[in-house]
């Protein structure tokens, strides 16, 4: 019986196999997606889904919350803002009309005692493919009394149409939304390029004209932003380019500048939030306190973010002595790229991060979840990314992986339903 264990313990004994592959099929071709889909996913992802669900406590579940809602305390503070936009880009100060930006990621670290959020994205990716998931789940753990950490499907599907809705009516009121482009460089080449295929039909199936669009296709005339010949309305942007810098971005940044669009998530977004070197602020208590942030906020931050700090050339030779216990990510990184852990790096990448843009975090342990790899158990690392609009926590996911940072590259690795226990 595995009444009575811990979730760390669940994730260590549990061998059940949630994943119901044509329960899987049906969610990608016919309940959300298109025929043909869920072929596409095994071809070109084929390490997109685990076949066994993420156990976290109640308790975990909680603090995650209290960390999102104590740095949305601090991002809301005018103070705050001037701290972060008075140095930034110019596009960064153009205000979004009310927007928010869709789709925050709170990237999480959770094993035992250890917990940390790690990172914030404003453009995450997973969570269409997060609903599709949901639909096709087993019960897992006869007897166990457990909790799915996210919203039902179908709720969730309507929170993130609703979360687009809201996205229009705050920047443009009771002006009609009739188009929405989902927006990558060369989007049919981007590994979640099915995600983008079940948005527009989700987009779709709430009455809107959608369509999939790189941004070298797109112009910029008579103040409005043109797709061939479909005027669009509203970009939702999956662009690593966070700034709009790139040339083959121009018609988008004109759009924007011009306020011709919504453009959700939107540079200003990003800069407040996924800016890594904010997270030196946020666990910076003299920092937070000279701001006038409410001691029980700074305590949730402090102990709920690992210490970050900037990298920086006179902090060089104790770094190095540090390295072991730090990880290294450039400022305006994404998808793992560019990131180290100390104990990994060579001279050669010390010095490449030295004359980077980099900042060092103390690392704290992912969790770790056994699967059955061929039949043998292999033990994968695992981190927790909630999801959410304005605050607000959509979905929980967690991501199976090995190596040193989260990949979709690790054979029985990938998304993972997350459960809590009822009891816990």
């Amino acid at each position: 019986m595995l009444s009575g264990l811990t979730a760390e313990e669940l994730n260590s004994v549990c061998r059940c196999v949630s994943l119901d592959s044509q329960a899987l099929r049906r969610a990608l071709e016919s309940e959300l997606g298109r025929p043909g889909l869920f072929d596409l996913v095994k071809k070109r992802c084929p390490n997109l889904f685990a076949a066994q669900p993420v156990f976290i406590s109640c308790d975990h579940i909680e603090r995650m919350k209290q960390v999102i809602d104590a740095v949305e305390s601090v991002v809301a503070l005018p103070a705050f803002r001037v701290a972060i936009l008075s140095d930034a880009p110019a596009i960064v100060r153009h205000d979004p009309r009310g927007a928010k930006g869709v789709l925050f990621g709170y990237d999480f670290h959770v094993h035992g005692n250890e917990f940390g959020l790690i990172e914030i994205n404003t453009n995450a990716g997973g969570a269409m493919l997060n609903a599709a998931l949901a639909r096709a789940q087993r019960a897992c753990c006869s007897g166990m009394d457990m909790i799915p950490a996210s919203l039902a499907p179908d709720e969730l599907e309507k929170s993130l149409s609703d979360m687009f809705l809201s996205e229009w009516r705050l920047a443009r009121e009771d002006q009609p939304l009739r188009t929405i482009a989902i927006v990558d460089d060369e989007p049919e080449q981007q590994y979640l390029y099915p995600e983008f295929l079940l948005f527009e039909q989700l987009f779709r199936q709430i009455g809107l004209q959608a369509v999939i669009a790189d941004p070298r296709r797109m112009s910029f005339r008579n103040g409005v932003l043109w797709h061939g010949d479909t005027a669009l309305d509203l970009v939702y942007n999956r662009l690593t380019d966070f700034m709009l810098q790139a040339p083959e971005n121009a018609a988008v940044r004109e759009a924007y500048l011009a306020d011709a669009i919504v453009l959700t998530p939107h540079p200003q977004a990003h800069a407040l939030y996924a800016d890594k070197r904010n997270l030196a602020l946020l666990s910076d208590r003299d920092w937070l306190k000279a701001l006038g942030i409410p001691p029980d906020t700074q305590n949730v931050l402090c102990a709920g973010i690992p210490h970050t700090e900037i990298v920086k050339a006179k902090d060089a030779e104790r770094l190095w002595r540090e390295r072991r216990m730090l990880f290294f990510k450039p400022r305006a990184g994404y998808g793992s790229r560019a990131a180290y852990r100390g104990d990994k790096i060579t001279t050669r990448v010390w010095q490449e991060i030295l004359a980077g843009d980099y900042v060092a975090q103390r690392i704290v342990k992912p969790g770790e979840r056994v699967v059955e790899s061929d039949e043998v158990p292999e033990m994968l690392k695992f981190d927790v990314r909630n999801y959410a609009y304005d605050g607000t926590v959509q979905c929980l996911a967690a991501r199976l992986y090995k190596g040193q940072t989260t990949n979709f590259r690790t054979p029985h690795g990938g998304f993972a339903p997350v459960y809590s226990l009822a009891q816990a």
